[in-house]
């Protein structure tokens, strides 16, 4: 069972010493998909960012393991080698990177040294994704995220989600700044995946992307802790009535 755990999380900016983890407690079963929503500035973006082992933020307290293995200790790559991933809110434009050769790269460092994925291979399920995706031919002939719109960006994670099949996906705001459609296109990658042996954590401000993928459970995060967790139907809850509620909770200390 490839469950992440999060136990008691304390994590800070290394440059100021701010702590914005405050003890953040999760699991996420395989299988499942889970959502994190709430206000901004809250912890979100960096929850995710600890757990792949972004070196801004040090963890002080607390643990994170994925698959029984504490992934605190291991070095970024070896967190992506046990079948972790992380879709950024800001995916980086490198210029000169060909977006192809970036994809299948990432897929053999997976993979032992002597045995790539054959080209061919690699060209099939590259071209059966794309076409998932509704992307352009061109998109793996341009630099990484160089000119790609919002959506293109977006949807590029999806494309690496779905080359690199993880077991665990992170995507961090995945829906913002997406239009209708590309939405749309972007939930299909999502779901694509779902099974038994994957599990994800979307991390959003709005109901909208939920409306197309499913959560088995949603966790409001409010101040750096997790103030709330239930079912599909605390979305629409939200939607209605904000966050003030559980802003009020986290300030009187008790969680629900």
């Amino acid at each position: 069972m490839m469950t992440l755990k999060i136990n008691h999380l304390h994590a800070i900016i290394k440059e100021t010493g701010e702590e914005i983890l405050k003890g953040v407690d999760l699991t996420v079963p395989t299988g499942e998909i889970h959502a994190i929503m709430g206000p901004n500035g809250t912890g979100k973006s960096t929850l995710s960012e600890t757990i792949m082992g972004y070196p801004a933020y040090e963890v002080t307290q607390g643990t994170v393991e994925f698959d029984g293995q504490d992934v605190l200790s291991l070095p970024v790559n070896e967190r992506a080698r046990l079948g972790m991933f992380l879709g950024m809110q800001y995916p980086a434009e490198i210029q000169g990177v060909n977006n192809a050769d970036f994809i299948r790269t990432a897929i053999n460092a997976q993979r032992p040294e002597d045995d790539p994925l054959p080209v061919l291979q690699f060209i099939q399920r590259l071209q059966e994704n794309m076409a998932l995706l509704e992307m352009p031919d061109d998109i793996t002939d341009r630099y990484l995220n160089v000119g790609f719109s919002g959506g293109e960006k977006k949807r590029n994670e999806v494309l690496q989600m779905l080359m690199l099949q993880p077991k665990l996906a992170i995507l961090d705001e995945i829906d913002s700044g997406l239009d209708i459609d590309a939405l749309r296109i972007v939930a299909k990658g999502i779901n694509h995946l779902r099974g038994p042996k994957f599990s994800a954590l979307l991390i959003t401000h709005y109901e909208r992307l939920l409306e197309y993928v499913t959560p088995d459970k949603i966790h409001v995060m409010v101040d750096g802790q997790i103030v709330k967790t239930a079912g599909p139907e605390l979305a629409d809850e939200l939607e209605a009535d904000g966050y003030a509620k559980y802003e009020q909770i986290r300030r009187n200390g008790v969680s629900k």
